[in-house]
């Protein structure tokens, strides 16, 4: 088992660069299955998530090259999924993707059931409404789901039953390999569905309303073509930094975020007294992510009068934002209420924060309210089994005095790369071990 001993409290200084996306690494490692040419993905987070992805799609005949930062993809003359690995296959939410990416070449397959963070209750059903309208049955049973697919139909309005990232993407995959168009409403505008569109348009398929809630796609049946794709940055990535930098009273240098995703969060953190500034703007090398530097400096933090909760699209703080705002709160004076009204457990992980100091009152499976400014001091805990609760949990250690160990951080690296040593560039005191 892999933990973190921390030795907290220090205020951190220098320059953290935001790596590409988690999210939309694994979503476009999906989409490279519709494509029966080469696809290359430049810039790829070498993380645990993308790991267990890689090694399900090469147990299903997919061969990868690494060079660099870059992937390239060939794909097998026929995907032999009845191979799949199931292991790495149900450690992943991803894998649900897998039903519309091959839903253009396989008449009849099997997924693994998606595993993923542990959040409560997370309905697939929005998926099953939305892929049968395009003539893809599924079927739930014991450990996953049985797909038939007869033949993949378009012309078709689909009115999602739930706003989602991942339902967004999986119609998106099986209706770029239809022939005609398909409308999709109430469709999710997050950055990792951007990603997958235009991924999409390198491939041919034309997509209109990219970034709106109404996305039209014109399917090109069979695609085989070589392509190259650059992935963007990520959001929540740069959230964690902004997060540690309020939460510890550091100035740092944050750079390339993708600032169209954070508008609302650097807004209420404003407000929350955080200073900071907007030093440069510029475009990512996709040529369509708008990135920005930001610089902190150390800040008294009031509560907010309001309280924060997310929305499932970018005119709203991020689902997985939120979280990091906790840390935020527990060193802000006054009470702050958080309404994580997404998932059935996330919040109750938020009361974990107690055992370092925090003041952290669950009123119920959905809200949190915090008072501050608390003072942290450091502890041994064993990391929640998922991604964004560990991470803040790791936020709060950092800011806590005294040294604090951090158990079973798997979680916690399947979404950040190299996280030991580029926190230990800003100057923190914090070290990898086993045992």
């Amino acid at each position: 088992m892999e933990y973190f001993e921390i030795n907290g409290g220090k205020k951190l200084k220098g320059e953290a660069v935001v790596n590409s996306s988690k999210n939309a690494a694994v979503a476009l490692l999906m989409a490279s299955l519709i494509n029966k040419g080469k696809t290359v993905l430049k810039n790829v987070p070498q993380i645990e998530e993308v790991n267990r992805l890689m090694e399900v799609m090469e147990s299903v005949g997919v061969k990868f090259e690494r060079s660099s930062r870059d992937l390239i993809i060939i794909p097998p003359k026929k995907i032999e999924i009845e191979k799949i690995d199931k292991v790495a296959a149900e450690r992943t939410r991803s894998i649900i993707m897998m039903i519309g990416a091959l839903a253009g070449q396989l008449k009849k397959y099997k997924i693994p059931q998606a595993g993923g963070c542990r959040l409560g209750s997370r309905t697939i059903k929005p998926h099953l409404f939305a892929l049968e309208k395009l003539g893809i049955g599924i079927k739930v049973q014991a450990g996953g789901f049985e797909v038939n697919v007869e033949k993949l139909i378009s012309g078709k309005k689909i009115v999602l039953y739930e706003t989602g990232d991942t339902v967004t993407e999986n119609l998106l995959l099986a209706a770029a390999q239809t022939k005609g168009k398909t409308v999709i409403h109430l469709a999710s505008s997050n950055y990792m569905v951007q990603d997958v569109c235009f991924f999409l348009e390198k491939l041919g398929v034309k997509i209109k309303g990219i970034g709106t809630s109404n996305l039209e796609v014109e399917g090109v049946g069979s695609i085989n073509m070589d392509v190259e794709y650059e992935i963007s940055e990520d959001p929540i990535e740069a959230m964690f930094f902004l997060s540690l930098a309020a939460s510890s009273a550091s100035a740092l240098s944050i750079k390339r975020c993708p600032i169209d995703f954070l508008e609302l969060e650097l807004l209420k953190l404003e407000k929350m007294g955080f200073k900071y500034e907007i030093v440069k703007e510029y475009l990512s090398k996709n040529g369509k992510t708008k990135l920005v530097d930001i610089k902190t400096f150390p800040s008294k933090l009031v509560a907010l009068e309001e309280k924060i909760h997310p929305l499932p699209s970018s005119a709203g703080i991020n689902i997985d934002n939120l979280p990091f705002f906790v840390p935020v709160a527990i060193f802000a004076k006054g009470e702050t209420l958080i309404h994580d009204w997404v998932y059935e457990n996330r919040a109750i992980y938020f009361t974990e924060l107690n055992k370092l100091g925090a003041k952290v009152k669950l009123m119920d499976s959905h809200r949190v309210l915090i008072e501050g400014p608390r003072k942290l001091t450091g502890v041994e805990m064993t990391s929640p089994p998922a991604l964004r609760p560990g991470a803040i949990i790791l936020v709060a250690m950092l800011a806590a005095k005294g040294k604090s160990i951090l158990k079973d951080v798997y979680h916690i690296e399947r979404g950040y790369e190299n996280l030991v040593e580029r926190l230990q560039r800003l100057g923190a005191k914090i070290e990898k071990k086993s045992k």
